[in-house]
């Protein structure tokens, strides 16, 4: 057939040559420089060109590359949120952080301030607002704001009664300051004493770095009679809020940030976007909110929440201190405490409240 005869002899060199192609591209594509890929071609130099008749062979491959050390890992999106500082200034975007610390750092960045000067933040509020303070949770919308170190000042006080009417609060971050001023109370009376105010020292004595429950016992400590010294710091404030002495409603105290999830800040470990608290959690976590403003004079969500995540899955309040004390065991909360805040989940869980 005369197709086929004239097509035979190409079908017959066409592997030898695409063979030789193929040598030529690997031998062009491998490596001049490297152990595995010299020693070869040291040999083929030695041995000379290969015979006539025998097939041309191309070089050794190299060696594979080692195996990765696993999958790669896509990081998560950093959350990114908008802050300014309470008392006026542009709009800056921080992210990145685990905690209170490491948040105040971010944001004296942007503003380029120290982060010692920063004594509380609120959320979407630049006003003194206790309702918006920023606790252990954030929501992933909220606009934060951040307020800074204003006037220094000292008042005498004298007690006339055991409890002043401070309920205290601190930042997370080394700074204590006054939450809510009962009405009619000692501290009351002093009307350059107001709510958001840093107590910075009692009597020269520096409580920088006190969480709010030690300065709240050195205050009810102070023996009745005896005037003693304020150090206080209230926060810069913006031309509308000065002469303002806010205090904090009774109302909605312990509410909780709005947002279908909220960034979870947490004293140890790394924050967690989570959902936002359900009804049995909010209303637990603001009930013990009010038993430490009864028992211990301060006030604490984030220290709140995390006791009603310890327990409002166990059976007995025995199991319930065991989880607490393995938590919050540096806090030595009384008997009479544990019982009552045991009651109040159980309330809340059966619906009692």
């Amino acid at each position: 057939m005369e197709n086929g005869e004239s097509k035979s002899p190409q079908t017959e060199e066409e592997p030898v040559a695409i063979a030789a192609a193929a040598a030529a591209v690997a031998a062009s594509a491998a490596p001049e420089t490297g152990a595995p890929n010299d020693e070869p071609k040291a040999q083929s130099q030695t041995t000379g060109p290969n015979p006539e008749g025998s097939e041309p062979t191309a070089p050794p491959l190299p060696p594979p590359s080692p195996p990765l050390a696993g999958p790669a890992e896509y990081p998560r999106p950093r959350l990114v949120f908008h802050t300014q500082l309470a008392h006026g200034s542009p709009t800056g975007r921080i992210s990145g952080f685990t905690n209170v610390k490491e948040l105040y750092a971010k944001i004296a960045e942007v503003f380029n301030i120290s982060a010692s000067e920063i004594l509380f933040c609120t959320l979407n509020s630049h006003k003194v607002d206790m309702q918006k303070l920023l606790g252990g949770q954030i929501g992933l919308e909220d606009f934060i704001f951040a307020h800074v170190r204003g006037e220094t000042k000292e008042v005498e006080v004298t007690k006339t009664e055991d409890a002043l009417g401070l309920t205290i609060t601190d930042n997370g971050a080394g700074y204590a300051f006054i939450k809510r001023i009962k009405e009619g109370s000692t501290i009351d009376q002093l009307k350059t004493v107001c709510v958001g105010d840093h107590i910075e020292a009692i009597n020269d004595q520096s409580i920088v770095g006190c969480r709010h429950y030690e300065v709240a016992k050195m205050l009810k400590e102070q023996p009745r009679g005896v005037p003693f010294t304020l150090r206080l710091v209230e926060p810069k404030k913006a031309f509308d809020m000065i002469g303002m002495r806010t205090r904090a409603p009774k109302s909605s105290e312990g509410k909780m940030v709005n947002g279908k999830e909220t960034l979870r800040l947490r004293s140890k470990g790394s924050a967690t976007v989570q959902e936002t608290p359900d009804e049995f959690e909010e209303q637990a976590t603001k009930k013990v909110d009010d038993l430490l403003e009864s028992y211990m004079g301060i006030r604490d969500l984030e220290l709140a929440t995390t006791i009603v995540e310890a327990g409002k899955d166990k059976k007995n309040p025995d199991d319930f201190a065991e989880a607490l004390d393995s938590v919050l065991g540096d806090f030595a909360f009384p008997d009479v405490f544990l019982f009552d805040v045991w009651g109040a989940i159980g309330d809340v869980k059966n619906g009692r409240i």
